[in-house]
């Protein structure tokens, strides 16, 4: 088979050698060359045209941002940015998603991780995955949103109080999941974003996503958004209008209760190589009584989320699924084979899925 080449772009020398030493041990990757920061970055992309680029995010002269930047602008190809486990690591990582990252992979300890072998496998399977990237879907223009939505306002911790379900005039009869992966920090802001504050329906989320980010991640969809976003806590109580993102390093579930229908998180083995996982998650769903499932799937490496979808079909037949499209999608893996299982109703580019919620909603 073909090698894929790697540019590997880092300021300390030390990580330079370390995940070149690591991609070279694979049968399929050749590391072409290696720079220093994003300037020299960008003159070696020029130089040697790699197919895929690791790409630190902290570096001095350029940094990982603005050399994305200039990279999709001007010669777009898949790139894996690596990031530091802080607070500020995970919200210039969720930064470059926005900006056409194709993924990324988090530093064990820091900006110099002396235990970087520790993810080898994780760092060969991204940059695997990168090289299967359509390009063309990197480059895309996220849309323009709405002046007033990009206003900051507070992060809220407590949402309105919750009630017993059958006391409230409003209390939903469907629920929305959507779970995604490769690509699907980007996918999600188009999606969300959308979605009106009174949307009938509570919305749970898996994104494939490590401990750490998933909290920057739904507050950066809380500020754009109208619904409200939050990171999920176990023992949540599900309210129409609001998005409960799946916690990193954890599976979740909806589990009714004499209240209603909460969240359950838990530590447990990873499913699909994930955690948490999409499948964990809609088979929790299946499971429910007296409200009906809207199910979908987007941009995503693998099968997840299929088995799950095929449970929620056979035990609520008026389940309504909803498949992201080949022509958005960064990876057209999950979405494909969810629709393989011919159980998917809806097949819709990334731009009308919002809308198609809304109606099934």
């Amino acid at each position: 088979m073909k090698k894929i080449n790697v540019l590997v772009v880092d300021d300390s020398a030390f990580m330079r050698k370390m995940i070149s030493n690591i991609l070279e041990d694979h049968a399929r990757l050749h590391v072409i060359d290696t720079a220093r920061n994003g300037q020299d970055a960008l003159e070696k992309i020029k130089q040697h045209q790699p197919d895929v680029i690791t790409l630190d995010i902290e570096m001095p002269v350029m940094d990982g941002i603005a050399a994305l930047k200039e990279i999709m602008a001007n010669e777009p190809r898949p790139v894996v940015m690596l990031s530091s486990l802080t607070r500020e690591g995970a919200d210039k990582t969720l930064e470059s998603m926005e900006f056409g990252a194709v993924d990324f992979i988090p530093k064990p300890s820091g900006s110099i991780s002396l235990n970087i072998q520790d993810i080898e496998d994780e760092i060969i399977s991204k940059v695997l995955e990168a090289a299967e990237v359509e390009v063309k879907t990197l480059k895309r223009e996220m849309p323009a949103l709405p002046i007033k939505k990009l206003v900051p306002r507070p992060e809220r911790t407590n949402l309105r109080p919750a009630k017993p379900l059958s006391d409230r005039p409003d209390a939903f009869k469907k629920i929305v999941a959507i779970g995604t992966s490769t690509g699907g920090p980007r996918a999600l802001q188009q999606v969300i974003t959308q979605l009106p504050e009174d949307l009938k329906a509570p919305v749970v989320v898996v994104q494939h996503m490590p401990a750490g980010f998933t909290k920057s991640l739904a507050d950066r969809l809380n500020q754009l958004s109208k619904v409200r976003v939050k990171e999920a806590e176990d023992g949540d109580l599900l309210h129409p209008g609001v998005c409960y993102i799946a916690p990193g390093g954890f599976q979740m579930r909806v589990k009714k209760s004499n209240k209603g229908y909460r969240v359950s998180i838990s530590k447990e083995e990873n499913r699909n190589g994930h955690q948490p996982a999409v499948d964990v998650l809609f088979e929790s769903l299946a499971e429910l009584t007296g409200v009906e499932l809207i199910g979908v799937i987007m941009t995503g490496m693998g099968s997840d989320g299929t088995n799950g979808l095929i449970q929620m079909k056979e035990q609520h037949p008026f389940t309504q699924l909803i498949s992201e499209s080949k022509e958005t999608c960064v990876v057209y893996g999950m979405p494909q084979a969810a629709e393989k299982t011919k159980l998917v109703d809806f097949v819709e580019p990334l731009t009308l899925i919002s809308e198609r919620i809304v109606k099934l909603v």
